[in-house]
């Protein structure tokens, strides 16, 4: 069974409110606001689409800001039964200081389809389409991830990139990179966009490798199961997180995630831009309206698109 084709619009519907309700306080300082902003939008919208829906994956714990929660059910409870994985605002950093890359995204599946776990941190791997099935793994040293993949694409390690958040946790990452000549592209945040840029053919990132949030690494597993692409997750957990991940039926915690096993059978996801950014033009404010711009994929119907939609205020 797959996603009936009228919550194609309806879900970018949500993420393009959402990120309007993000878009007045850009470069405002003010994170929290943003975030809340996006969140009461977001939570609005998905309460007028005809959908018994949960939310399997939400957003906020580990920022202390407002919540689409774990398990909160959205929708007016009439139609299909959908799981939902969220990020209101993705890039709340950015959004605060008007910087690039910030947006609001979603990813919809049938009921039991989309991986549920706790927002805590997670290992990746990602690559983009037309490679070896399961070609890289997260137990495999890097400099043999990075061999295998100049291998795959016939080039040079120094002819490829590395996308990667720039923390302190990733030094013997960047180290190793270096070492092997790899070009770096450091990101200062937006992990689904920075796990996503590996499937674009205008972006010049061939890996995305790093600890990042959870909920983006299902996210962007969601994209990349429409694009062609490949990840590989596991999730990083410390003893409060290993208790809490018990109540979301996670009992292996050494468990490696491909893209199959967190995203099962069909799926719609959604980004809208709130800022200007690489992969999307930010919210442009106009008096009685306004204008957002959405890269939206629907996996069955193979539905691959930027939109451009006004709406009134």
């Amino acid at each position: 069974m797959s996603l009936s084709k009228k919550y194609f619009d309806d879900f970018i519907k949500v993420t393009e409110f959402a990120a309007f309700g993000a878009s007045p306080f850009r470069g405002k300082g003010n994170k929290i606001a943003a975030d809340q902003g996006a969140v009461d939008q977001m939570r609005s919208e998905l309460n007028k689409i005809d959908m018994i829906g949960t939310v399997v994956i939400g957003e906020g714990e580990m920022d202390e800001a407002p919540m689409l929660f774990i398990g909160e059910k959205v929708g007016t409870q009439k139609g299909q039964e959908i799981d939902i994985a969220l990020d209101p605002l993705e890039g709340t950093n950015f959004t605060a200081k008007n910087l690039p890359n910030a947006f609001s995204v979603l990813a919809a599946g049938e009921k039991g389809s989309i991986l549920s776990a706790p927002d805590t941190y997670m290992e990746k791997i990602a690559v983009g389409s037309n490679l070896p099935e399961n070609l890289l793994d997260l137990d495999y040293a890097l400099d043999k991830n990075i061999n295998l993949l100049a291998e795959a694409k016939k080039v040079k390690t120094s002819d490829l990139t590395a996308c990667i958040l720039d923390r302190p946790r990733h030094k013997k990452f960047v180290e190793i990179l270096k070492k092997m000549n790899v070009n770096i592209n450091f990101i200062t945040d937006g992990d689904v966009a920075g796990a996503i840029s590996v499937a674009d053919p205008n972006s010049p990132n061939d890996i995305y490798i790093g600890i990042g949030g959870g909920p983006e690494g299902v996210l962007a597993a969601a994209a990349l199961s429409c694009l062609g692409g490949q990840i590989q997750t596991r999730l990083s957990l410390d003893n409060l997180e290993e208790k809490r991940a018990k109540l979301f039926g996670i009992h292996d915690f050494k468990k490696k995630y491909n893209i199959n096993d967190m995203i099962k059978g069909d799926v719609i996801f959604s980004a809208t831009g709130v800022t200007d950014g690489d992969l999307l033009k930010g919210i442009i404010d106009g008096k009685d309206s306004f204008t957002a711009h959405t890269f939206a994929l629907h996996k069955s119907l193979k539905i691959n698109k930027k939109v451009t939609n006004i709406h009134k205020k």
